[in-house]
């Protein structure tokens, strides 16, 4: 704030105008076609999985895709000419990050889709927002439960069971991928806790403590996979352009769109993508790869869908938003 004077001027001078507020930047597309563009992306991504693992071992998948997204994220740091973090302490918290949010669900969704279809692997991704809700419960005390939340909650894990056909005793499902494939759907609200904990209120941008994340996640798969992986013996094109498609758009670009819609629209908005997804990724699935549905699978996918959507309701607790 300036000083006020108590000189006044002994001659008029003319009164100067007004200068315009700075025009505020508009993106180039709605927020509501970006965020059509990250569903769609998104929900293709566990075909892109499947398709990648016909030609691939899982991990080399992951370690592909996790390479194409860090490249897509460097670029846009050296365009906006923003840095990495220099704290160690950042860093070793990212360490941890990268784990949780890329390498480990990444791995566990690619070795999931060796034995379940891509339309499964979707539908457990679904329930992310419904474990992230139990362990808020316990490891945030100012996500205070609710009837209704609570009640979200029962009618997730029962729309679950009914897409494992449960009544079946599952038969027919294969159980190790299925465990896989929620291990994944669950590594995703840890680490975002583990991030609200750690690095809420950090002074760097979402751009930069991605590009870092994903920086280490890439590191973290590129120590792993030789040691359970050879090198491939030839490199077949559709599964390799799968792995491209599954870094640059399905992690890089698809980073840099969320983040864009939570600045734009807010988490609550932004987080109405988990719901579209299991939706994409089973057309997709059944039309492109000709995968079979029996009818409990949608209409559990329906369920577990409803109940995400009720442990999201009630007061509103400004919230760090997961990423597939």
């Amino acid at each position: 704030m300036s000083r006020p004077t108590t000189q006044k001027p002994t001659t008029a001078a003319p009164t100067p105008a007004p200068t315009p507020p700075p025009a505020r930047h508009r993106p180039a597309l709605d927020w509501r076609v970006r965020f059509g563009v990250l569903s769609l992306i998104w929900g293709f991504s566990f075909l892109l999985i499947k398709v990648g693992t016909q030609g691939f071992a899982p991990f080399q998948v992951t370690f592909g895709r996790l390479l194409f997204g860090t490249a897509v994220l460097a670029a846009a740091l050296v365009v906006k000419r923003e840095r990495l973090p220099r704290s160690i302490r950042t860093w070793g918290h990212l360490t941890v990050a990268a784990l949780l949010l890329n390498a480990l669900p990444f791995s566990l969704f690619a070795y999931a889709e060796l034995t379940i279809p891509s339309t499964l692997a979707g539908i457990c991704n679904a329930t992310s927002p419904l474990w992230g809700m139990a362990l808020s419960l316990v490891a945030l005390s100012e996500d205070r439960p609710t009837r209704v939340r609570v009640a979200g909650l029962g009618l997730g894990f029962i729309g679950v069971l009914t897409v494992l056909g449960a009544w079946q005793g599952f038969h027919g499902l294969d159980a190790t991928g299925t465990v896989l494939a929620l291990l994944a759907s669950l590594s995703y609200p840890i680490g975002w806790i583990y991030v609200r904990r750690t690095l809420a209120g950090s002074s760097h941008s979402h751009l930069s403590l991605s590009g870092a994340q994903l920086l280490l996640a890439t590191l973290q798969l590129a120590v792993v996979t030789p040691l359970f992986t050879g090198i491939p013996d030839d490199l077949p094109l559709g599964p390799l352009l799968a792995i491209v498609a599954l870094g640059a758009l399905g992690t890089g670009f698809a980073m840099l769109l969320q983040y864009g819609l939570v600045a734009e629209t807010g988490p609550t908005t932004a987080q109405m993508v988990t719901y579209f997804i299991p939706v994409i990724a089973t057309i997709a699935g059944v039309t492109l790869l000709g995968e079979t549905l029996t009818w409990s699978t949608p209409i559990g996918a329906v369920v577990v869908l409803a109940g995400a959507a009720l442990t999201q309701a009630g007061p509103r607790h400004r919230r760090t938003e997961p990423r597939t």
